[in-house]
């Protein structure tokens, strides 16, 4: 029990006055007693009371206040964490975002596990295949323009020729997947086997001028490789109406602006095709692999909340692409995929390129799947180099382009392989959602700046104390009734669950990014799985917590006189001079303290953007 002390300061004058000589007294005495009869009579007017009459009313003694009890405590303090949690829970329910991912498990199966490729070949000569021709190389450099910013790009193109093939050979252009690939470090196994078979081939440098991966200017990218492609045509050893890409991943968005740019293309091979748009294909990759890398199913939320932003908030153009053309799919065709690739929707996919390959009059489509291989039809995880192309997809490929090349009949199956599955649906619902957003950037730099702020503070209060106990001052920042503490306890344990958030989703993306490379999921998925659950409990213990602060202060201050209306006389003048403090006695200590709650309750309102209070 707490007991507030009063002060009468009164008695220390009544002191003074005690120690006056026996004549003073009686004088003194005397004056006071004829005081009360001339203003009982009225014959002093107001303005002539002593001065100290008011101060005199100030310093009165006091109706001493008790403490709270423990009951009372708890009444309160359950209201203000229903009211805290209610808004967390609140705001987590709001900025959820539903996706469709049913159904589950999707299959198609193939008419025969038979890859090879064959037509119908009358010309009376053998076909070429790999290892046909020698091969020679050689370099062309071109300057690519990018049409919105006019930012060249000078682009070194790697030329691989069939040596002594005649003239009239076929040509493929090749485009690369993600990332910043150049004529040197790419493709170069699978273009001189094509050239072997003699195709005049074109590796170049991916034309990214200042963008980056998020930020790719696809309708330039596809003027630049159709920049190359005209090239290949105006060499004499080229038929110009038989040069056709090699499109891997990223690139089939590119295939598709292309395509519309120039129909006169005589064909394309399409490796693990992303046929959607991005925000559906990368909204589909993080949503399966987030299951298949063991991650507990609250880290879904992030998936779609992540894939249902605005991106022209913040520039970004790119995720939601008019792709899904006719115009695309119009020509030759030949689509692999891999058994093992965790990154495209093959089933939904596939079905996609035949239906719209159909509405534009194309029947010659040829579906190919290899079991083992992961995202580029390589065998063993993609970071490591030299790795091999799976089974026979590299002779199955260049088969299909020499006899398409050549105009001749297909005789193999179109669907061949092991058997395409699908573990989800593609999320086709997800939209952009400017309000989710605006809030979602609106509550991110809020809690930076306002985290960033609390450290500034908080290194001021280090130097504070430092210089303190050096010059012996006393306490630094003077918090009262255990808050100092409490703010303490809070802010370690916030920021704790804040770095378990960060390193549970850190390894989420990690074991993302292997298993796109072709690894393994993890047996044990760990810290990715427990720390879901564990964010939660915490989270809704520090709730809980500032709740009981809260209800100090609540207590405090209706001792203060200051938890009623109207506040009691001169009790706002105490708390702010620090002669009565609420807080801490200091005023520095206690914009920390404000400043320092306002961002630990903006880590909470982060952690209910993400989803964190749907229980």
């Amino acid at each position: 029990m707490v007991l507030v002390r009063i002060v009468d300061v009164s008695n220390q004058e009544e002191r003074q006055s005690s120690s006056a000589t026996g004549q003073e007294a009686v004088q003194r005495s005397d004056m006071h007693a004829a005081e009360p009869t001339a203003r009982q009579t009225g014959t002093l007017p107001a303005d002539t009371l002593p001065a100290d009459t008011t101060a005199e009313r100030a310093r009165q003694p006091k109706q001493e206040t008790v403490a709270w009890s423990r009951g009372h405590r708890l009444a309160v303090s359950v209201p203000i964490f229903i009211i805290l949690l209610g808004i967390l829970v609140g705001v987590s329910h709001i900025t959820a975002v539903s996706a469709n991912i049913q159904p589950i498990g999707q299959t198609m199966s193939m008419l025969t596990s038979d890859t090879s490729v064959t037509f119908n070949n009358t010309t009376g000569k053998a076909l070429p295949s790999v290892g046909t021709y020698k091969v020679t190389k050689r370099y062309i450099t071109i300057k690519a323009k990018r049409p919105s910013t006019g930012e060249i790009q000078s682009i070194r193109v790697l030329i691989r020729e069939p040596k002594g093939a005649g003239s009239n050979r076929p040509g493929v252009v090749f485009m690369h997947g993600a990332g910043y690939g150049t004529c040197d470090n790419s493709f170069g196994d699978v273009a001189y086997s094509l050239s072997s078979a003699g195709f005049v081939t074109a590796v170049i440098d991916k034309p990214v001028w200042s963008t980056t991966d998020i930020t790719r200017d696809y309708p330039a990218s596809a003027k630049i490789y159709d920049q190359t492609i005209n090239y290949l045509r105006s060499l004499d050893q080229v038929d110009a109406a038989k040069v056709g890409i090699y499109a891997t991943s990223e690139s089939t968005w590119i295939s598709s602006y292309l395509l519309q740019q120039d129909p006169n293309i005589a064909f394309q091979v399409l490796l693990s095709p992303m046929v959607f748009s991005p925000r559906q294909s990368l909204g589909f990759l993080a949503s399966q692999d987030f299951t298949l890398v063991g991650a507990h199913n609250g880290y879904q939320s992030i998936v779609r909340r992540v894939f249902d932003m605005d991106g022209t908030v913040f520039g970004l153009t790119n995720f939601d692409l008019d792709i899904e053309k006719p115009a695309a799919y119009s020509i030759p065709t030949f689509v692999a995929y891999g058994s093992k690739d965790v990154m495209t929707a093959q089933v939904e996919g596939a079905r996609e390129i035949l239906d719209l390959a159909h509405k534009s009059g194309n029947w010659d489509v040829t579906i190919r799947s290899y079991p083992v291989a992961n995202h580029v039809l390589r065998l063993g995880n993609e970071a490591d180099s030299g790795t091999g192309f799976a089974d026979d997809y590299v002779n199955d490929m260049v088969s299909w382009a020499v006899g398409t090349a050549a105009g001749l009949d297909q005789t193999s199956e179109r669907a061949a392989g092991s058997m395409l599955y699908q573990s989800i649906a593609v999320p086709k619902d997800l939209h952009a959602d400017r309000g989710l957003t605006i809030y979602g950037a609106w509550i991110h730099i809020a809690m930076l700046i306002t985290l960033l702020l609390t450290l500034i503070i908080a290194l001021a209060v280090l130097v504070r104390k430092i210089v303190f106990m050096i010059r012996r001052k006393g306490p630094a920042l003077g918090f009262k009734y255990g808050f100092g503490g409490a703010l303490l306890s809070l802010t370690i344990t916030t920021l704790a669950t804040f770095l378990l958030f960060c390193g549970g989703l850190g390894q989420v993306v990690m074991g993302i990014v292997q298993l796109a490379w072709g690894g393994a999921p993890a047996e044990n998925p760990g810290m990715m799985f427990w720390s879901w659950p564990v964010i939660q409990v915490v989270c809704t213990l520090v709730v809980w917590a500032w709740s009981r602060v809260f209800t100090r202060l609540i207590d405090v201050m209706q001792t203060r006189g200051l938890a009623q209306f109207p506040p009691r006389r001169g009790a706002i003048g105490d708390v702010v001079s620090g002669r009565e403090p609420v807080l801490a006695s200091t005023r520095f200590a206690r914009v920390l303290f404000w400043v320092t709650a306002f961002a630990m309750f903006h880590v909470l309102l982060f952690f209910a953007f993400w989803g964190l209070f749907i229980y």
